[in-house]
């Protein structure tokens, strides 16, 4: 299959920034008396935006708006200090880059991640690529699966959606690249399972990144 465009998601796809995520949070948790969660288990509660995840971390008891937002004000405040402490790029993803890069294949970027955060990593860790479009969580947008900062990031590389393939790796991605026209890729080396990729709508699913590049 041919495309014109390659949208990646950040977290589990393009970097794995599970222990630094995983580290801030639990910290939040301690300074307020509460349990830590074991690192894997925030495998399962990123992908929605922080405020999801702070919610998803607190006990049941204590999910109360208040509670949530100074919580994820917190968890702001210790991430910007540490996530890029122990997250690094996936092995195989820059050479996957350039090789879409030299086949003129543009690359973007959307993440459920706040804008900032979004865009100190991929210039951190992909300084040498030229990412047409980033984007995480703004104002006024409403978050993955909703397509619409899919389809905007569509109108920005100035390709048709039909030509575009989405990677990620949940059922939030791959719902969203459905919903918004994309091709939906899902990757294994990622935080979530294949059946739950499948379930998503994922029409091929990868091992590693230089997969991707046999099936195009």
């Amino acid at each position: 299959m041919r495309f014109h465009a390659a949208l990646f998601d950040l977290d589990g796809t393009l970097v794995d920034s599970l222990d630094d995520i995983a580290d801030a949070m639990n910290a939040v948790l301690e300074e307020r008396g509460f349990a830590r969660h074991d690192p894997a288990a925030y495998r399962y509660m990123i992908g929605d935006g922080m405020d999801m995840l702070v919610l998803r971390a607190l006990p049941d008891d204590q999910r109360d708006p208040v509670a949530v937002r100074d919580c994820a004000a917190a968890m702001r405040h210790l991430y910007a200090r540490r996530w890029f402490i122990r997250s690094r790029p996936y092995a195989g993803i820059p050479e996957l880059l350039s090789a879409l890069e030299c086949r003129g294949v543009k690359l973007a970027v959307l993440s459920n991640k706040p804008q900032d955060f979004t865009e100190l990593m991929v210039r951190r860790f992909f300084p040498e690529f030229r990412f047409e479009s980033i984007r995480g969580i703004l104002p006024g947008i409403p978050p993955k699966p909703d397509p619409l900062s899919a389809l905007q990031t569509a109108d920005a590389l100035a390709v048709s959606q039909d030509w575009m393939v989405y990677m990620g790796d949940s059922a939030v991605d791959m719902k969203t690249a459905v919903s918004a026209g994309m091709y939906p890729v899902g990757v294994l080396w990622g935080y979530r399972t294949a059946s739950e990729l499948i379930h998503g709508g994922a029409r091929l699913l990868v091992r590693q990144p230089e997969d991707l590049l046999a099936w195009v």
